[in-house]
């Protein structure tokens, strides 16, 4: 399958805009560079075009769904190749349920095609006697009483059932079934299981039968979500790996892991397994104890003098700092909570390797530790937000109904707000895996990610904070409220300027920060001239100066003269504007 990099061919533009809302991520300013402004978009015909996106990529598949699209492709073979459809479903069994390769194969050679699969090019007749023996029991049965698969050897219909029921009982195998006789490689088709199995073993056979479609086809999987029986069919080269199932759960066709966008599969795979893997376990007992000089049992000191004592059976008491035994030590080498054989070993070297080393682990998992306790902090952010989103829509938009006075198709602008904030939890989420494999020599690129992912953060927290607690000054209202309209307009500005700037955020971690070149120096020239170049006159002006600095974001760079932030919606326009681009409320 192509790589991430190869299916998002209309994200190679270094001039993207992070703010626009254009499918091109693009627009062209007075001057001829990349000026960085809201679209405005109707949220109706977003939802549309997403839809439209995702049926364009992916469809959704149910057990009727499956039914169908298996039938079909048999139907298709068995109409081209002039065979039955048992046949066309053993081939199509035999070649990964790809048509395609069906055709290909059988043209190609026929012959060589009937033998591997196990069809005679004629199909043989059993002997045309009276009494026939069975090749398992010896019994002679009447002809009538008789079955034979394309090969012609004969079976009783009591042994057919019976070596049809324990091959269909011991498993999947049961649809690669051949002739009972040990010398003959016939296969035993569709045909004879419909005829000869009872309605338990054809239905255990029929659910063997889709499960081979789904499992063996490589544009089709399963949903990963747990008890999820949908399936989905992809098309491959679509631009997208994401796929959003019927039950809610979102996952990565390549991958089958939670939906990771913009982070590539193999960074996700890292990841993982650095969250369960023992290395930071080692890592923080190398930073946080030392071993006994005796046993060598690691030692954790959380607090207390300098006097260890370690655990039976060894009980060797030693010094914390110099780690030589306690009863060399004393009042002459600094008491119990400094010691002065360390401090002059240290100043001599004597420990730079295992402090260096101890350091570093230190380091290392204190940078670890940053941004995993941020990934799994908006993780638990977007699975609160998912639960108050099912609360809305069980409960609280029916009260929300009857106290504003108007029905709930006109309040889905605030499902709408809901939904955009769980996606934008699970890409801000992701986003710190992203920042922890940054390479930390970039440090041009560093700093402008992080002021990306400090703005993101505050717009987001913006959006939620008005989607959680404005909406609730609504709920409690005893009746309809006359500034419900104008909390309207700044839900629905706050939503679509939140999802462009991460749509555009996403297209830009995808292609690699591409607009900001290699550079190791530390100082902010390069993400000065970088978020200059790229902003403009209509950045985000850095308000909440706060939220940015918690994500470890830099907002120098950013012009605040010329830009104004809207009263209403928090919507940051530039300076020549005259009403506020998301919400048309006039600038005072």
């Amino acid at each position: 399958m192509d790589s991430e990099d190869d299916m998002h061919d209309a994200n190679d533009s270094a001039e993207d805009d992070f703010y626009s809302g254009g499918e091109a991520g693009l627009a062209a300013s007075d001057d001829g560079d990349a000026d960085y402004d809201f679209a405005d978009h109707d949220s109706d015909d977003s939802a549309e075009l997403l839809s439209h996106r995702q049926q364009q990529s992916y469809c959704i598949l149910n057990e009727a769904g499956i039914k169908q699209c298996q039938g079909d492709d048999i139907n298709r073979v068995s109409t081209v190749l002039s065979i039955s459809k048992s046949e066309a479903c053993a081939l199509l069994r035999s070649y990964n349920w790809s048509v395609s390769k069906v055709h290909d194969e059988w043209f190609a050679d026929e012959e060589r095609v009937r033998k591997v699969v196990g069809f005679p090019e004629k199909r043989i007749a059993m002997p045309n006697d009276r009494e026939l023996t069975c090749g398992i029991c010896f019994e002679s049965c009447p002809h009538a009483s008789m079955n034979a698969a394309a090969c012609g050897h004969p079976f009783c219909s009591a042994c057919w059932r019976g070596y049809i029921s324990t091959a269909i009982n011991d498993g999947p195998g049961c649809l690669m079934l051949r002739c009972p006789d040990p010398s003959c490689a016939a296969a035993v088709g569709l045909d004879m299981i419909n005829s000869l199995a009872n309605e338990e073993d054809k239905e255990k056979y029929g659910r063997y039968l889709r499960r081979s479609y789904i499992e063996d086809n490589r544009k089709t999987k399963w949903c990963p979500a747990p008890g999820c029986e949908y399936a989905v069919e992809f098309v491959v080269g679509s631009g997208s790996y994401d796929v959003n199932c019927n039950c809610s759960y979102g996952f990565c066709w390549n991958c089958t892991e939670e939906a990771h966008r913009p982070v590539d599969c193999a960074t996700v795979s890292k990841w993982i397994l650095k969250n369960s893997a023992e290395s930071e376990n080692m890592n923080w007992i190398l930073a946080n104890s030392k071993p006994c000089p005796k046993c060598k049992r690691p030692i954790e000191k959380n607090q207390g003098c300098m006097h260890i004592t370690c655990t039976p059976p060894c009980k060797f008491e030693f010094c914390w700092l110099c780690l030589g035994s306690w009863s060399e030590h004393g009042e002459r080498t600094g008491g119990f909570y400094a010691c002065n054989r360390y401090e002059a070993a240290r100043q001599e070297g004597a420990y730079d390797e295992s402090e260096r080393r101890r350091e570093m682990a230190k380091n290392s998992l204190e940078r670890y530790t940053h941004y995993y306790e941020r990934w799994a902090a908006n993780q638990s952010s977007r699975h609160k937000a998912l639960g108050d989103l099912e609360s809305l829509q069980n409960d609280k938009l029916e009260k929300l109904s009857d106290i504003q006075s108007q029905p709930e198709s006109q309040l889905k602008f605030i499902i709408e707000a809901w939904l955009q904030i769980v996606e934008c939890r699970r890409v801000l989420k992701w986003t710190y895996a992203y920042g922890y494999y940054l390479p930390e020599n970039e440090h041009a690129k560093r700093q402008f990610f992080e002021y990306l992912q400090g703005e993101a953060e505050s717009g987001l927290e913006r959006l939620h904070q008005c989607a959680e607690k404005e909406l609730q000054i609504f709920l409690e209202a005893d009746s309809p409220s006359k500034d419900f309209n104008d909390f309207r307009t700044k839900l629905a500005g706050l939503t679509s300027v939140t999802r462009n700037y991460f749509e555009n955020l996403v297209r830009a971690l995808e292609t690699g920060l591409n607009d900001v070149g290699p550079s190791t120096s530390q100082s902010t020239a390069g993400i000065k001239n970088t978020t200059s170049k790229n902003v403009g006159g209509k950045s985000k002006s850095g308000k909440n100066k706060a939220a940015s600095s918690k994500s470890g974001s830099s907002s120098r760079g950013v012009d605040d003269s010329n830009i104004w932030t809207c009263d209403q919606c928090t919507y940051v326009n530039p300076k020549s504007a005259k009403a506020c681009q998301a919400c048309d409320h006039q600038h005072r």
